[in-house]
């Protein structure tokens, strides 16, 4: 017969087995879910809204935009000018690497005497007429309320028809990145003094309605996307030799129009860039007020937007090249 003594002693053992148990199974659930690759974030969904053409920035955002899984291109929308002519580059471009699944839409045209110097490239392409830019924003918008980037790196008409057109549409946007602005650094060195940047100089009313349109705007001015491709970088990719990289030769080409090495300023890239990359351009929030000039300065009040004022530029070359080049 047991004792009370070794029934204790044998019920001490039993719970010390369960509790190893316990603890052994704990430790495999931990080892098996660090060896388990984590499921990938689902891409952001963009548009890209764009004066491509003129400078050569804009052909090397679409291109970063193209090659960065991050982000699901619903469309690009092009503004300012000639837009049908901008959007059969884009419709080119697109075909060339493989996209034309990606829709292209044109918004309405505007005067301008500015030479858009890949305008032979853009001719070559179909000459065909283009959904209405302004309405196709609000279209996504409604079909994915909440969920869409809209990324602008060109004068903001689109934008401002979109708002006029549908404000509470508009205001169902996740968040719209920005290049353009010029709040303590102007055009050239570090001290230049600040001066109104081309995309809001060409449309100042346009950034005025965003920034009182509700929806959240990171804004990419001179201050941090005045980065420039130096020639080492230019060799690489024109080089390359990928359909992507071939496209960004042709348009460099066509831009430089001297045949001369040119370097080109990235402001473009750095907003599609923020959209992925945020570190290597770190916002703050700030109140900025927009004049009939568009000088847009720094004031007093509650923030209406989050800006950079100084961005990585090593980490964002290397991460340009690392996606060009693939």
């Amino acid at each position: 017969m047991t004792t009370a003594l070794e029934r204790g002693a044998t019920m001490g053992r039993m719970k010390l087995r369960a509790i190893f148990s316990l603890m052994f199974f704990a430790v495999c659930l931990i080892v098996l879910r660090a060896q388990t690759p984590a499921t990938p974030a689902a891409p952001q969904l963009v548009i890209l809204d764009t004066d491509i053409g003129d400078d050569i920035d804009d052909a090397f955002a679409l291109g970063l935009a193209l090659e960065s899984p991050e982000l699901k291109l619903l469309g690009v929308t092009t503004e300012f000018g000639n837009t049908e002519l901008r959007a059969r580059l884009v419709d080119r471009y697109l075909q060339a690497v493989g996209r034309s699944d990606i829709a292209v839409a044109a918004g309405e045209p505007t005067k301008t005497n500015n030479v858009m110097t890949q305008a032979a490239y853009a001719k070559r392409s179909s000459n065909g007429k283009h959904a209405d830019g302004e309405a196709f924003i609000l279209q996504q918008i409604r079909a994915h309320p909440g969920q869409i980037t809209l990324i602008c790196i060109g004068p903001l008409f689109n934008v401002q028809g979109a708002i006029a057109r549908d404000p509470a549409t508009f205001k169902k946007l996740k968040r719209v990145v920005l290049m353009g602005g010029s709040v303590y650094r102007g055009y050239g060195g570090p001290n230049a003094p600040p001066i109104p940047e081309w995309n809001i100089l060409n449309d100042p009313d346009g950034l005025k309605a965003l920034l009182g349109s509700g929806v959240p705007v990171f804004m990419m001015p001179l201050d941090s996307t005045q980065i420039q491709l130096d020639q080492k970088a230019q060799a690489a990719i024109f080089s390359h030799g990928s359909p992507l990289t071939d496209q960004l030769t042709l348009l460099y080409h066509e831009w430089s129009g001297t045949g001369e090495w040119k370097t080109p300023t990235l402001f473009d890239p750095v907003a599609v860039t923020y959209a992925i990359r945020p570190d290597l351009c770190p916002a703050k929030p700030m109140r900025i007020e927009v004049d009939a000039k568009g000088n847009t300065q720094p004031v007093a009040g509650v923030p209406n937007a989050q800006v950079c004022l100084k961005s990585d530029e090593q980490g964002f070359l290397g991460f340009l090249l690392g996606r060009l080049l693939n």
